[in-house]
């Protein structure tokens, strides 16, 4: 009898990285080398029960699910001596290296002669490969992947001990402090390294920000279009004009003219000319490239650089190798640890139009003297100061930084913010200073900052009122660093269109908890017919805000939002409560529907918060609530790849159908 694969392995994908920041000593990470070499899913299965005698059957795919089992076979023949005698089948996670003479990890560039080949022949000479295990998704009868990371690398360590040599590995890993692996990753020139949270489940065929890209130089893959004229002694070509995919196109970035061995020109020469093509497939072109040669966006090859320039190019780029386990489609600019300020922010399907003009801007006063002017679109203007102050110590986020964040995320917050008053909480002196509360708006203002009277329990005053992007940075000038707007307009201050949960938990609660307590609360309002948006608050707590009808007075809301806290508290006692009292509430998590009195605030979607850090409050997908995430995985350096990720989540919540009111009546009944 075969053995019984739990899923087809031939169809796993496997979970992949984000780009972002990540301490180097977390006692919630295992950090491993970022080996540069292939993908692969391994699947090996054991010999059918009437022919034990014969060796295991072993196949592996690519990232793409290319089998590259015949490209490999020394490797295929490592593990199947290995494994000789398994009883039951295993999946693994890793990847297929080149070794240098010393029997080292190597450069992608060596496995060159292996990629474009269907299989090695008899007597062709080979670069020295090995396997590197990182993970185990299937052990026999068990899907370990909804394992967390560390009972998956345990089992790991257990299956293939007594079974390594020089192809078949294990990669190293470091839990809870990477900082001596960084040291040797520099010293010997690695790629990088990848942090991974010890809680994380495999998620096939998902970036997830549960494992992180540590990188040492910057690398980037390219789609070529075409080439330039080699010059002097240079055979065949000068250099590989590159692109990514981005608004409208094929973008160019730049052209990439050393880093080529001899026989690595011959061979990308004869790709050249077999897809070469009369028209240029890039949206522009420089000038002076304009007499180049064109291919079909078909190739694909993989680069290192120093940093982008201000004008989107690749500066001092190096050619490392071609890449044959992409999709043109998906290359895009990928996001650089340190550098996110640089990623333009755009709304699915349109183009952000200014914030490039703004970023560079800003680079440019904060590398003078960190005063200037910013020239706002439609000819407004804000005077800025000390865009080099240091507002988040721990990761030496500016209020440069502040800036960059709100003009990265304009498209998505402004909504949320529009027509709203706003009460700003100010650190002027950064966020691990005193702050201040500033509800009244000054007497003297930029042009254009729309302000309005609006009168409270303390009295009338003028308020900032949200919604544009004049009014946005002006409240990041004046240190304002999270947005806190009224959950009514201006037109309409007495009514509010939502109404939100405030999930406060105790310090030091894991925050599974709170996400197990926000899906207590859906499923509460899914019984009365109620749509649910969460999104965490940036720090340690979750927001459920829920849709309400046009007119819904604050009042009305209060109690709304009391009657379903209430419920979930009783129906859930240890996790949750509606006491005021800290003393009282212990270990549980507080739901507190009092901040849906009127003149009350919460910190707005895609705010910035003035944490250690610097974290964001960020929609998530039921989905992400159900499958868990950590509030450090939404921050500043990372938004701006979610929003190009996922796009405006909060657009469902203004789009939903309002809950009907009268639906809570059956609580009394």
């Amino acid at each position: 009898m075969n053995p019984v694969w739990l899923e087809d392995p031939a169809g796993v994908r496997p979970m992949l990285a984000s780009i972002g920041e990540v301490s180097l000593a977390s006692k919630l990470h295992a950090y491993e080398p970022k080996y540069d070499g292939i993908r692969a899913i391994v699947a090996i299965e054991p010999a059918p029960q009437a022919r034990r005698a014969t060796p295991v059957r072993v196949r592996f795919w690519s990232r793409q699910g290319n089998d590259k089992t015949r490209q490999f076979p020394e490797i295929a023949e490592a593990l199947s001596a290995v494994f000789s005698g398994l009883k039951q089948p295993l999946l693994l996670d890793g990847e297929i290296v080149a070794l240098d003479a010393k029997g080292h990890p190597t450069s992608f560039l060596h496995l060159q002669n292996r990629i474009h080949v269907s299989e090695v022949q008899a007597g062709q000479r080979l670069t020295s490969v090995a396997f590197i295990a990182f993970d185990l998704l299937i052990d026999g009868a068990t899907d370990v992947r909804t394992m967390p990371l560390v009972d998956r690398r345990a089992r790991l360590d257990k299956v293939m001990r007594g079974r390594l040599n020089a192809t078949v590995r294990v990669s190293e890993q470091a839990v809870g402090d990477g900082r001596t692996l960084q040291a040797r990753a520099r010293a010997d020139n690695w790629e990088g390294l990848v942090a991974k949270r010890l809680d994380s489940r495999y998620l096939s065929g998902k970036r997830t920000p549960d494992w992180r890209k540590v990188k040492l130089v910057r690398q980037q893959t390219c789609v070529i279009g075409g080439w330039t004229d080699p010059k002097g002694s240079r055979q065949h070509f000068g250099a590989l004009l590159l692109g990514v995919y981005g608004d409208g196109g094929l973008q160019h970035v730049g052209q990439v003219g050393t880093g080529f061995p001899a026989s690595e020109l011959e061979h990308v020469w004869t790709l050249l000319r077999a897809a070469s093509a009369t028209t240029s497939p890039f949206v522009e072109v420089p000038r002076e490239l304009a007499r180049s040669h064109w291919v079909k966006p078909g190739l694909a090859c993989e680069v290192k650089f120093t940093e982008w320039t201000l004008d989107g190019k690749l500066r001092h780029p190096t050619y490392l190798g071609l890449r044959d386990d992409v999709k043109m489609k998906s290359v895009t600019k990928e996001a650089q640890p340190g550098a996110e300020r640089r990623q333009d922010v755009r709304r699915p399907g349109r183009k952000t139009r200014h914030a490039t003009t703004l970023l560079d801007q800003l680079d440019a006063i904060q590398a003078g003297s960190g005063n200037g002017r910013l020239a706002l679109p439609d000819g407004e203007g804000l005077d800025v100061t000390n865009l080099g102050k240091i507002f988040w110590p721990v990761l030496k986020l500016t209020k440069g930084d502040l800036f960059r964040h709100y003009v990265r995320v304009a498209d998505a917050i402004l909504p949320a913010l529009a027509g709203r008053p706003l009460v700003m909480k100010r650190y002027p002196n950064g966020v691990d200073a005193k702050p201040f509360y500033q509800h009244r708006a000054a007497d003297s203002l930029p042009t254009g900052v729309r302000v309005a009277m609006v009168s409270s329990a303390d009295g009338e005053r003028p308020h900032v009122i949200g919604g544009s992007l004049l009014s946005l940075l002006y409240t990041a000038q004046l240190a304002a660093i999270s947005q806190d707007p009224w959950f009514s307009t201006i037109d309409t201050l007495d009514g509010i269109d939502a109404i939100a949960i405030d999930l406060d938990p105790p310090d030091d609660l894991p925050f599974r908890r709170v996400l197990d307590l926000a899906l207590h609360v859906r499923d509460e309002l899914e019984t009365i017919g109620a749509p649910a948006f969460a999104k965490t608050s940036g720090s340690r707590g979750v927001h459920i805000y829920v849709p309400m009808p046009s007119g819904t007075r604050y009042d009305a809301g209060l109690l709304y939002a009391q009657i379903v806290a209430t419920m979930v508290a009783r129906k859930h006692p240890k996790l949750a409560t509606v006491e005021r009292a800290t003393a009282a509430r212990g270990r549980r998590i507080y739901l507190d529907y009092m901040q849906n009195m009127r003149g009350k605030t919460l910190a707005s979607v895609y705010s910035a918060r003035a944490n250690t850090w610097a974290g964001v409050s960020t929609p998530l997908t039921w989905k992400e609530v159900e499958a868990g995430v950590s509030p450090r995985d939404f921050t500043m350096a990372t938004i701006g790849a979610r929003l190009e990720s996922v796009g405006d989540l909060w657009e469902g919540l203004r789009r939903a159908k309002a809950a009907d009111l009268r639906a809570v009546a059956k609580y009394s009944s």
